[in-house]
């Protein structure tokens, strides 16, 4: 290593960063390395070299979108071509009022997405509030604050309790210091840091001599140099490998896109072979060509794109009504075919909130009476032992009286602050029913704070003419500090080995424990000050309390919904393989036999390797942002559409490459949320399995719209093609099959898009990926449907042009066509309700807009008829009761055919299923 003086040039610290590994390398080597000074900081000379070269503490910030941008993301969308080119075709052919329409619906569809986007992004939108404004500095020798922004590398930088990082730091001191870096690594604790150096190969989580940006002090006081700052930071890093990952196509995107072909190469294969065997059959090539176009316009599903915006936009306020906010509309279906969902653990499968859960006292085991803090602790009926509620009592009051947090009251609601350990052994005793004012009914004439090297907090209280202490610690410590425990026979020489075994038992079921201890009062105490106290010893084991982050009520019930829903649910935490593993085991996820990959473990997996093991994995603990994009990926490379769930920094590069990356919003940070699809109101794994169904039902939705819409197109296309090949006049004008499609069609389709969800939404399991909009059955169901009812419309149109001649007569055959097309629907949109289950066992009221949208769109036909404008532009013409009384009873028969389809298709799946079994 090379040495420089103190306070030396910038030059000193040019390419340091990229050699060195400043959590394994002496921190007065450190400072040094940096050519800094640990007493006087840098130069002003130094700093001003030092940031212009390294540039200041600022993370690159993605500006939100321009509108203009977000506009033309709403037409992007091969459907939406298609719409594009047939209003240009109509344009051209002088159809105007069509080319109007056509304009309109674009328009439309337009305004509703880009309304949504900008509403979502307004909300949610991320500020990368983690670099802190102000930064306390030792520069020249003196201590100053500055604006965060400007620190560089070389700087000494002092922190207390209650202050956030702003740059990454090799510690140079250390005062019992512990930090919350759960935003970084996933830990759920503050970790104790010192400023002894690490092993190189140490990952981010474990390395104790350094603090990191974003990470926040909870107790103590530090001094550190700054190694790193802006973009060259780990959360530099993780914001770099986020903008790295490509924004992926949503299923329902590849989809419609998927569709959007077919409709186009349908469409132009028709429209060519109407024009070219028209022509061949004698037909006038520009009547020809008006009825390709005709012909196109009534194929293409002018309503789908506006309808498909609709049905998602219904989605994500059904969604927010159950705590989960979108931000980009095609995500609302990704959840509904998510195949893995990858969670974090702390705040989304758990509380959040440390909480005591198992107390040994004297020998006897207790556990928290329920899942509230507050309702104190009963004998476990699973272990044996008399009531030891003196040595409970105490263990309790050890716990809490030598504490540094605090607890009040809002209404009943407690309100914590302090760090989680010392606020969950408060909580504990509350909880029991002891009164925090007056746990001590002595003095306090001591406390020693704990610190790493210690591993133990005490409190000297002076009591009965003598001074009693009251300790609490690592169990390892205290057991050594022990002669005596406290038994149900009453004070007894301590077994060490059995006390430890008790300790690992605890342990063992994923609890964080902290042993008490206690020295009755005597007058042989020395001295009551904290230096002069040493170590202590000759103490009485009390007993040791056990806590976690216990489960979240209803994620277990959850967890086994997703997995009913053929859905695999893995965790993907920061947190250790033990505590992992007992929160798995108590949610359903594994078992006490089931393997948990570690990052150790991923680390030494190749890309392919971990593939292979990927689908067998239902816990990864210990991992470290790469290694969740890591898992992430290798899920994809399996064909999952995978949601990851998470909430800090460490977690955005996985959220942004998901399938689906869905952020806590009340405890999560501004990054996770930038890099997310969806964001959790309630940071709940419940509302996850939730907005699954609601995902589901969306896509239903979409796909019983589409059938409804592509049955008429085919329905239409069947049918002018016949009438051309019959050297018949043109069945219908484009004007009519617009009118058709965006204004009868359109009210049904609109109104199928507010159908409630069906039984056994997640009953079933996720569609298979390369499965369409339309599945195979519903293309078949269509092309019956389609040829049910263009027989009825052809049959229609020629009854009524052989009633009469001329011109006159013409369009009576073509209002005939057009209105039989029209009842036609009305009944179609009952059978659209459900793929499955006859029209007849289908509440009509459990959806009344499709029953007010049928009504409402025959009436506003009929009306067409009789109003002289409509009757102008649309070129119809009133129907005598002869027509009505023949075509009314000739539309229902689409009735009975859709329900013959079905009900071959459910006597054919149960002889499927019959044989299975």
């Amino acid at each position: 290593m090379t040495s420089v003086p103190p306070v030396s040039h910038a030059e000193a610290d040019a390419d340091a960063g990229d050699s060195m590994h400043w959590h394994a390398t002496g921190h007065s080597d450190v400072v040094a390395e940096l050519g800094s000074n640990s007493e006087r900081g840098l130069s002003a000379d130094d700093v001003a070299e030092r940031l212009e070269r390294h540039g200041t503490n600022e993370l690159e910030e993605t500006p939100p979108p321009h509108p203009m941008v977000v506009l033309a993301r709403q037409f992007r969308s091969p459907l939406i071509y298609i719409l594009v080119a047939a209003a240009a075709i109509t344009l051209l052919l002088r159809e105007y009022v069509d080319s109007a329409v056509i304009a309109a619906v674009l328009l439309l569809n337009a305004v509703i997405g880009f309304t949504q986007e900008r509403r979502a992004e307004t909300a949610v939108r991320a500020l990368m509030g983690l670099v802190v404004p102000h930064a306390m500095v030792v520069r020249d020798g003196r201590s100053q604050e500055i604006e965060s922004r400007d620190l560089v590398p070389g700087d000494i930088v002092e922190l207390e309790s209650g202050g956030r990082v702003p740059a990454d730091l090799r510690l140079i001191s250390a005062n019992a210091l512990q930090v919350d870096e759960s935003l970084l690594t996933g830990e759920s604790l503050p970790v104790t840091k010192s400023i002894d150096p690490v092993s190189q190969e140490a990952v981010l989580a474990d390395r104790s001599s350094m603090l990191f940006t974003g990470a926040t002090v909870t107790t103590g006081r530090a001094r550190g140099v700054v190694v790193a700052t802006g973009a060259e930071t780990e959360l530099g890093a993780i914001a770099g490998m986020m903008r790295s990952e490509a924004v992926l196509e949503t299923p329902l995107q590849k989809r419609m896109t998927r569709l959007a072909h077919v409709i186009g190469i349908a469409v132009g294969i028709a429209a060519a072979v109407v024009f070219v065997t028209g022509v061949a059959l004698g037909g006038e090539v520009g009547e020809m060509f008006l009825t390709a176009v005709a012909l196109a316009v009534a194929a293409i599903p002018e309503g789908l794109p506006v309808v498909f915006t609709i049905t998602l936009a219904l989605g994500v306020r059904r969604m927010a009504q159950r705590n989960a906010i979108i931000r980009r509309l095609p995500a609302v279906e990704t959840l509904g075919s998510t195949t893995v969902i990858g969670s974090d653990k702390t705040g989304t499968l758990t509380e959040n909130r440390m909480t005591v859960t198992a107390i040994w006292a004297a020998g006897t085991r207790y556990v928290l009476d329920g899942s509230d803090p507050r309702s104190g602790f009963v004998v476990d009926p699973d272990a044996s032992g008399p009531d030891m509620s003196e040595a409970l009592e105490r263990a309790l009051v050890i716990g809490a009286a030598a504490n540094e947090a605090s607890v009040e009251l809002e209404g009943d609601d407690p309100v914590p602050t302090g760090d989680p350990t010392e606020v969950a052994l408060l909580l504990a005793a509350a909880g029991h029913g002891l009164d925090l004012g007056s746990l001590t009914s002595g003095t306090i004439t001591a406390e020693v704070p704990f610190e790493s090297s210690r591993r133990y907090s005490a409190l000297v209280v002076e009591h009965e003419g003598g001074h009693e202490v009251l300790v609490k610690g690592a169990p390892e410590r205290i057991i050594e500090m022990c002669e005596l425990q406290m038994t149900p026979d009453g004070e007894r020489p301590i077994d060490a080995d059995a006390m430890r075994d008790e300790a690992q038992s605890l342990a063992g079921e994923g609890l964080r424990v902290l042993a008490m201890a206690w020295r009755p009062p005597s007058g042989d105490m020395a001295t009551t000050d904290v230096d002069g106290l040493g170590d202590l010893d000759g103490l009485i084991l009390i007993g040791m309390q056990g806590m976690l982050d216990p489960p979240r009520a209803g994620v277990a019930d959850a967890i086994a919904t997703c997995h009913r829903a053929g859905i695999h649910v893995a965790m993907i935490t920061g947190d250790h393989a033990v505590t992992a593993r007992a929160i798995a085991i108590d949610l359903g996820l594994s078992d006490a036999e089931s393997e948990v990959l570690t990052g150790v473990d991923l680390a030494e997996l190749s890309d392919d390797e971990l593939t292979e093991r990927i689908e067998q994995g239902n816990v990864f603990a210990r991992v470290a942002p790469e290694e969740k994009l890591r898992i992430v990926h290798a899920f994809q490379r399996c064909d999952h559409v995978v949601a990851v769930t998470g909430d800090g920094v460490n977690d955005a590069p996985a959220l942004r490459a998901a399938s689906i990356g869905v952020a806590m919003g009340r405890d999560g940070t501004d990054v996770a949320r930038e890099a997310s699809d969806m964001v959790l109101a309630d940071d709940n794994f419940v509302s996850i399995a939730a907005a699954v169904e609601e995902g589901r039902i969306t896509f239903d939705n979409v796909r019983k719209v589409t059938f409804f819409l592509i049955s008429t197109g085919v329905a239409s296309i069947i049918a002018i093609t016949l009438g051309v090949w019959f050297g018949w006049p043109l069945l219908m004008l484009p004007a009519q099959l617009l009118w058709l499609n965006l204004v009868t069609n359109g009210l049904q389709d609109v109104a199928l898009a507010f159908e409630p969800g069906e039984d056994g939404v997640l009953d079933r399991p996720p569609r298979p990926q390369r499965e369409g909009v339309l599945s195979r059955v519903l293309w078949e169901r269509s092309l019956v449907a389609g040829i049910v009812m263009a027989a009825g419309t052809l049959m229609m149109f020629r009854w009524q042009l052989d009633r009469g001649l001329g011109d006159e007569r013409l369009m009576a055959a073509q209002t005939t066509a057009l209105t039989t097309m029209v009842i036609f629907m009305a009944f179609h949109a009952g059978n659209s309700r459900s793929e499955t289950r006859s029209v007849l066992r289908v509440n009509p009221l459990s959806n009344p807009f499709l029953l007010v949208a049928t009504l409402a769109a025959v009436s506003v036909h009929i009306g067409s008829l009789y109003f002289a404008p409509t009757q102008f532009i649309l070129r119809v013409e009133p129907l005598d009761l002869e027509t009505w009384m023949r075509l009314v009873p000739l539309a229902v028969t689409i009735i009975f055919a859709m329900e013959i389809d079905k009900a071959i298709r459910r006597r054919s799946l149960r002889r499927v299923q019959g044989t299975a079994a």
